[in-house]
């Protein structure tokens, strides 16, 4: 998949390729109404248009095209609350979500996308989506033993992270050596390269990685059990959340309300389940972006 700076036109063909949708016009303000405001063009009935990487089970498309996995579901839920229409995707390379989102490419990022104290430095992240732990891909039997980045650390291992990911700080943060961290452009080329030996290991949200080894059969590969990330001798919260231009203050803030009824109705498990969510990935109530842009300590 490229990850070069998509033009115009070409942003166009591939919104429409992804979501099976023909886009005339500017992007943003041909989904549904007139208005280039996103919540505005919901609440006309529009669409909203979201970033996508293509990383399971998190944000990908079907085989029909179709935007689907656990952040577009809960999103296209929160959006038919507002009163929109649906979702209309558009399709990157994960490093390139966060500048094609400030850009103006799409409305929001739905991949799950960890809260980082520097991610929110550039965008603006709606409340807690989910908590999960961080896994690591090793090779069956985990011959070299690990269970946590300091392990990898300590084992001398090399290790695959995917290039932009929040695994790439925790790495940093654990003192892995940056000739030691090999980044891959998506979730797909990281467990080849764990499975082909060009890596040890693989970090990733744990979820993401079970998903991965269950469509990968006879890969010879296993997950480690989950664990906090330490950064500063501090354990913190993999959370992810749903990402924002900062000016887009008002879309966010209604967006927030839908997620919150959401997942205080227990309808979020309900739309999150079938991708191996389970009621322990549900956010404490209590927990903020604000908490987890400072790093709160894991509970």
């Amino acid at each position: 998949m490229s990850t070069r700076p998509l033009s115009r036109r070409h942003l166009l063909r591939a919104a429409a390729a992804v979501a099976g949708t023909a886009v005339a016009g500017p992007l943003l303000a041909s989904c549904g109404s007139g208005s280039a405001d996103p919540l505005e063009r919901l609440r006309a009935g529009g669409d909203v248009v979201v970033g996508l990487s293509g990383e399971r089970p998190f944000g990908y498309t079907d085989g029909t095209g179709r935007p689907t996995g656990e952040s577009p579901e809960v999103a296209r839920a929160v959006v038919q609350q507002i009163g929109g229409g649906g979702l209309v995707a558009v399709q990157l390379g994960f490093d390139q979500l966060v500048p094609s989102l400030l850009e103006g490419q799409f409305d929001m990022i739905a991949v799950g996308l960890t809260v980082t104290p520097l991610r929110c430095q550039q965008v603006a992240f709606s409340r807690p989506d989910y908590i999960a732990r961080t896994g690591l891909l090793v090779q069956a039997g985990n011959p070299l033993g690990v269970a946590t980045l300091a392990g990898v650390r300590r084992s001398g291992a090399t290790l695959a992270v995917l290039q932009g990911s929040a695994e790439a700080e925790y790495a940093l943060a654990a003192g892995i050596p940056a000739e030691r961290t090999l980044p891959f452009d998506s979730q797909g080329s990281l467990v080849r390269g764990v499975a082909d030996g060009s890596a040890q290991v693989g970090a990733l949200t744990r979820i993401s990685l079970l998903d991965e080894v269950r469509r990968n059969a006879g890969s010879g590969l296993e997950v480690t059990a989950g664990f906090s990330p330490v950064v500063d001798g501090r354990r913190v919260f993999g959370a992810g959340a749903f990402a924002f231009r900062p000016a887009d203050h008002e879309f966010r803030a209604e967006f927030d309300r839908g997620l919150t009824a959401l997942q205080e109705s227990g309808r979020w498990l309900e739309v999150a389940e079938p991708f191996g969510f389970t009621a322990d990935n549900i956010p404490p109530r209590d927990l903020t972006v604000d908490d987890l842009c400072t790093r709160t300590p894991d509970s």
